[in-house]
């Protein structure tokens, strides 16, 4: 309606300059007096632009103030190393592979599927003269990680080896004595070998680092020795022979208290959901871990006495505290 004298006297002082015609704006009519825009066309804003919602989202027809803003979208790099070892199982969608063998070793072609799951890189539950043990290929420094994620406790691991060339081949061997008196402990440790006995020594070049170095999976603290095994079962030697190699292993235990598990359908059942890709059923394990003995120092010293008994050429680790004897503090194996 136009506007009436009551509604021109309510108008405000300061209203903004009159602006030019649009016919001034296109060159015509210079010298025509300049149009003045109406009250309600000088303060009104223009219309917002009209948006296109598809018909087929109607949660989207809302009023622009009530609909939620867009997230922004935060893209996280991962390292392509993490990437590499992030998959749980080593074929994804199949199940574990559970075999059961005679603890005599008389039906070791069972294991066939087992090893060539190990050369192809997994990790899996296997009996020893002792406990069951979780292992993976020396040579494969990814399974090597895959196995520090599927424990559920921090552990160091040790060597199974098939022969002492084995251990000769990933650790400096063992004192073989000389003309200054040293004993040969090479000769009589091979009279305990195969045995319940884990011989802790210096690690060599051909060990690979994944193996001697323990703590979280991102900042590793570095040990130079590691332990070597050579299992008295039948299975275990059984795989080693199969693999013509030796595995990467450390003991089963319970998540939550450090105790053996030594029923495998217990084990299958805890470490199934951890990503493990075999189990091989030997039977029930006794809870009679291996003797661990130091031989980085000038005696061997026994730091954990075990399954395997003490021999007249070890001492325990009490007794070289008394003969003045400072064995390094090495992680038990």
């Amino acid at each position: 309606r136009p506007l009436g004298d009551s509604d021109k006297a309510r108008l405000p002082q300061h209203l903004p300059p009159a602006m030019p015609s649009q016919a001034m704006a296109s060159g015509c009519g210079a010298s025509a007096a300049p149009a003045r825009l109406s009250f309600l066309r000088s303060v009104v804003a223009l219309p917002p632009p009209r948006l296109h919602i598809p018909a087929r989202a109607p949660s989207l027809r809302l009023p622009l103030m009530l609909r939620p803003l867009p997230a922004a979208t935060a893209v996280l790099k991962r390292s392509p190393k993490r990437l590499k070892y992030s998959s749980q199982r080593l074929n994804k969608g199949e199940k574990m592979l559970y075999v059961e063998v005679d603890p005599s070793g008389d039906d070791t072609w069972k294991l066939e599927p087992v090893v060539k799951l190990i050369k192809q890189g997994a990790v899996g539950v296997i009996p020893t003269d002792t406990v069951y043990s979780i292992v993976c290929d020396v040579k494969s420094p990814s399974s090597i990680e895959r196995l520090r994620r599927v424990l559920l406790y921090m552990q160091p691991l040790s060597i199974l080896c098939r022969s002492l060339r084995d251990i000769d081949t990933y650790t400096m061997g063992f004192p073989r004595g000389n003309d200054h008196g040293q004993t040969n402990i090479f000769r009589a440790v091979k009279h305990c070998l195969p045995g319940p006995y884990t011989f802790i020594l210096p690690a060599s070049k051909q060990l690979p680092k994944q193996c001697i170095k323990h703590g979280t999976t991102t900042k590793y603290s570095w040990r130079k020795h590691v332990g070597v095994r050579m299992p008295d079962d039948a299975i275990c030697q059984a795989i080693l022979d199969m693999l013509d190699a030796p595995l990467i292993c450390t003991s089963v235990k319970w998540p939550t208290k450090d105790q053996w598990i030594l029923d495998p359908v217990i084990i299958a059942d805890i470490y199934e959901p951890e990503g493990i890709d075999f189990v091989v059923d030997g039977g029930i394990r006794v809870a009679d871990p291996s003797t661990v003995v130091d031989m980085t120092s000038g005696t061997p010293t026994i730091i954990r006495q075990g399954k395997g008994p003490k021999v007249d050429w070890m001492v325990k680790d009490e007794e070289s505290a008394g003969q003045g004897e400072n064995p390094p503090h090495t992680s038990k194996a």
